[in-house]
């Protein structure tokens, strides 16, 4: 539920914080937020939506979800031809995406912008109290030290006595060549970016830390985009791509602070886009100040702590 309501305020975030970062920067990230449909295959994917929608309405959090009939769905997106498996979708009016590579760009100029230095090429090595962080680049002092290095987290955890359990998932993206825009929305694993590439993805696999791309897994994506979408068939697949996405068991964010070293703190998650604009308006007092989001408990690595049985 925390994890429903964490994403909630983040979309209902983006807006503002895509207008900040343009002021800021003059990078526009192209957000937008015209709703997001799950597109369903076939009467069995309808039906297992269906449920998992009643499973997430349950908890609560403020889900918004509701299943449409193919006929609506092509009221709602008169410029597609769907393919005839298509029977309908899960729709939310509040999804919306952005362009993750602006989004990145923007984020580094922002933050050199507010008088943020980074240093790439620097691993690190040891990171002693204090803090020391002693890196390839040399050593770096800081009173408060954060580690957001995705899977490189757990190894760096243990030394201000944490426990980062994640794990890499590789996902697999086939782009199209650039076309006049026809998707009015992302539709799932479908999206049209603002220079009218699609985006077809996304695989998810335990590979260890292989960010290789396989056939395989191009063609059953493009496969299963042209059932969806049959007009994609014609256009060229110009690349493919593969990256690690970083897992905790239960797919749901970490952010703690260490009880044997106090001021080092973690954040790590698998849908940092998503969640750019709570990170950028709620992180930054729990960090400085003190002042955890309400409900913050839900997302300690301490939830990881199962005793071992007698």
């Amino acid at each position: 539920q925390r994890y429903q309501e964490w994403s909630q305020e983040s979309a209902d975030r983006y807006a503002g914080f895509a207008a900040e970062l343009a002021e800021l920067t003059g990078i526009d990230i192209h957000h937008e937020r015209p709703g997001g449909a799950i597109l369903c295959l076939g009467d069995a994917e309808w039906e297992a939506q269906k449920r998992l929608n009643e499973a997430m309405a349950e908890q609560g959090g403020g889900y918004h979800a509701r299943m449409v009939e193919r006929a609506e769905l092509e009221r709602m997106a008169p410029g597609v031809r769907f393919g005839q498996e298509v029977v309908g979708a899960s729709f939310s009016e509040k999804d919306g995406h952005c362009g993750p590579l602006y989004l990145l760009r923007a984020l580094h100029a922002g933050f050199r912008a507010r008088g943020g230095r980074y240093r790439s090429g620097a691993a690190v090595r040891n990171i002693k109290r204090g803090f020391r962080v002693e890196t390839d680049a040399g050593a770096f002092e800081a009173p408060k030290v954060l580690l957001a290095a995705g899977n490189g987290i757990p190894p760096l955890a243990g030394h201000v006595g944490l426990n980062v359990p994640t794990a890499p998932e590789r996902g697999q993206v086939l782009v199209t060549e650039r076309v006049e825009r026809f998707l009015p929305m992302p539709m799932g694993n479908l999206r049209q970016t603002a220079e009218g590439t699609v985006m077809i993805g996304a695989t998810q696999e335990s590979v260890g830390f292989d960010t290789g791309t396989t056939l395989e897994a191009s063609r059953g994506l493009a496969r299963r985009a042209i059932r969806a979408l049959p007009a994609l068939e014609r256009l060229r697949l110009v690349r493919s791509w593969a990256a690690l996405r970083v897992i905790p068991p239960d797919r749901c964010p970490i952010y703690d602070e260490s009880e044997s070293h106090p001021g080092a703190f973690v954040a790590t998650m698998h849908s940092g886009v998503t969640l750019a604009a709570v990170h950028a308006a709620r992180l930054p007092e729990w960090i400085a100040e003190g002042r955890a989001p309400d409900g913050f408990e839900a997302f300690s690595a301490r939830r990881f702590d199962v005793p071992a049985a007698a």
